[in-house]
């Protein structure tokens, strides 16, 4: 099992109920094919370093999860089928990065407390 992190950016003339169906939509696809979630956060709405299809802002959304590498690609095919979704980024985490996420996720479990 190879862990995985995907940050994603949403459309952000999207409502709230269109956010949560399709961010749904990819975390169901990653259990049905056999992942386990690990993490998943929201970032919220950001403005973007250079306009994606001329929206300079969107919505940010990590999962981080273990999967085999057969479910990557399929998974990477759902993005580029949705068109609510602007860019995405999927990569597998080395022993170093695994390290540095449990960090950043105690950190922020202790900035919520």
């Amino acid at each position: 099992m190879n862990h995985y992190e995907t940050v994603f950016i949403l459309n952000p003339v999207l409502s709230d109920v269109q956010i949560e169906e399709t961010v749904k939509k990819f975390e169901d696809f990653l259990i049905n094919n056999g992942a386990k979630m690990v993490a998943k956060e929201n970032w919220g709405l950001k403005k973007l370093a250079y306009p994606i299809q001329n929206k300079k802002s969107g919505f940010y959304h990590l999962f981080e999860f273990t999967s085999t590498g057969e479910v990557v690609m399929p998974y990477e095919q759902e993005f580029r089928r949705d068109e609510r979704v602007m860019r995405f980024l999927t990569v597998k985490l080395d022993k170093h990065a695994i390290a540095w996420a449990e960090k950043r996720r105690a950190r922020n479990k202790t900035a919520k407390a």
